[in-house]
């Protein structure tokens, strides 16, 4: 057993001993280290009556004072513990300090996370989550309350690092980022590639190493950035969005690294890397770790390949494959071009065998007796056509002059019409004084009527002549 006295000058009497926990909070000390505070341990503390403490005083203090030193008691003994709860009531202030409180079953405890420390959290604080939190003790002098610096904190049961990959992977997955609608091809042959990556680490020589040896007449541009540590995501996330704006045309873009721990790989699970991938408007294959290593970058990129050496694998071909393709293509053109010619050369054949072209002349004056022979047909043709309409046109001209009127008159008729070219049939429609017409074979007679044979019946004319009618 010994004694001593602690940072605030109590005496304390450490002997092997245990004690039980209400003791312990009888003392108002725990025993601490940076790991948090030991239980079950051997030793036990108790106060010692025989010394005195330095704050062993009849002074009255005010309230300021007598805070100011239970501030100070718990600052030096509190210095750095472990305390495990839930988190409730949980903001986040303007000024970037967080403001919790832990509680458990029975009790509930108020913590802060000052920004600097808030800004180095992975995952995201909700309320309701279980944590394990490491800090000190400190009293807030205008409330008289204690409450519980917060240095570090990581979720129970489950890596602070793992949760923060859930957290950003289901928000990011909420808005789209991984679906494989918006995911682009990559080109069969890419003339320019950049690789984003560490220009002096082991993955890049492997990659360059399988691409110039699948596919030696490549181009290829190794933008440098940080794979890990602070800034590598911001270094990344920048060269991404460098290659899609460089003047010269970029085929595609990898992003590379070798393998390593969760903490190594994560600057590729940062939200700015996988936004700088989602945006690019050039195809994104991601290589990064080993084949059990699955980043974000791996998800949102447009082609995950499992390790740098299979993303160079990946985007091109071999050369001996497509020259072989190429030299069995040039084969099969060949014999098909030469097919194509024999095939011609036959038909040339058949077509010049005919008489057309082997005895053009002859063909030419066979058209031309055929064309002379045509010429008399048609000539004897229409002389018949026109020999039959003569007749046939003579016959109908003898069939009208037999039925013609002027016929008539040849034979000593005429015919006697009024001064309107009326034929006149019954002389009792004449008066005397009308001029007539009358039509003789040899031409036409005028006549003015004088009398009509009602007025002089049968008589004759003076010259002997019975009338005639026509006056």
């Amino acid at each position: 057993m010994f004694s001593c006295r602690n940072k605030s000058g109590q005496a304390i009497e450490i002997s092997g001993a245990s004690f039980s926990a209400p003791e312990a909070r009888a003392v108002g000390f725990v025993l601490a280290n940076k790991y948090g505070t030991i239980q079950g341990s051997i030793y036990s503390i108790r106060s010692v009556s025989s010394l005195p403490s330095r704050n062993t005083s009849n002074k009255v203090q005010s309230v300021s004072e007598l805070t100011q030193s239970i501030k100070r008691r718990l600052n030096d003994e509190f210095r750095s513990v472990l305390v495990s709860g839930e988190i409730s009531g949980m903001t986040k202030a303007g000024s970037g300090h967080i403001y919790l409180t832990l509680k458990d079953d029975n009790s509930s405890i108020n913590g802060i996370i000052w920004r600097s420390d808030a800004a180095k959290l992975k995952f995201d604080l909700s309320n309701g989550l279980a944590v394990e939190c490491r800090g000190g003790i400190d009293v807030y002098a205008q409330r008289g309350t204690y409450q519980i610096i917060i240095r570090g904190i990581r979720p129970q049961g489950i890596g602070a690092l793992e949760l923060a990959f859930r957290q950003l992977h289901e928000r990011l997955a909420g808005e789209g980022l991984f679906d494989s609608s918006v995911k682009k091809e990559l080109p069969s042959i890419p003339k320019h590639i950049c690789v984003v990556t560490s220009p002096t680490s082991a993955a890049v020589r492997d990659f360059l190493q399988v691409l110039t040896r699948r596919w030696p007449r490549i181009r290829v541009t190794v933008v440098p950035v940080k794979v890990q540590g602070p800034g590598a995501a911001e270094e990344i996330a920048e060269a991404i969005g460098l290659c899609n704006r460089m003047s010269e045309s970029v085929d595609v873009i990898a992003v590379t690294r070798g393998g390593g721990s969760v903490e190594d790989l994560w600057s590729f699970n940062e939200e700015i890397v996988v936004r700088a991938i989602y945006q690019s408007e050039i195809p994104v294959i991601s290589g990064v770790g080993h084949e059990i290593d699955v980043t974000l970058a791996d998800l949102v990129a447009d082609v995950r390949a499992l390790t740098p050496s299979e993303a160079a694998e990946r985007l091109v071909p071999h050369f001996s494959e497509i020259t072989g393709g190429l030299e069995a293509a040039s084969d099969r053109m060949t014999k098909l071009v030469l097919g194509r010619l024999d095939r011609a050369r036959r038909e040339l054949a058949v077509w010049g065998s005919r008489p057309v072209l082997t005895q053009p002349l002859e063909r030419l004056r066979e058209s031309a007796m055929e064309l002379d022979f045509l010429e008399n047909s048609m000539s004897r043709s229409v002389r018949g056509h026109l020999t039959d309409a003569s007749r046939e046109l003579a016959s109908m001209t003898a069939r009208l002059d037999a039925i013609s009127p002027l016929a008539v008159l040849s034979r000593g008729y005429s015919l006697t019409m009024d001064s309107d070219g009326t034929p006149v049939r019954d002389p009792s429609t004449l008066v005397p004084g009308d001029r007539l017409f009358t039509r003789l074979s040899g031409g036409t007679v005028e006549s003015i009527v004088e009398l009509t044979e009602k007025e002089i019946g049968n008589t004759e004319r003076p010259n002997g002549r019975p009338g005639t009618g026509n006056g």
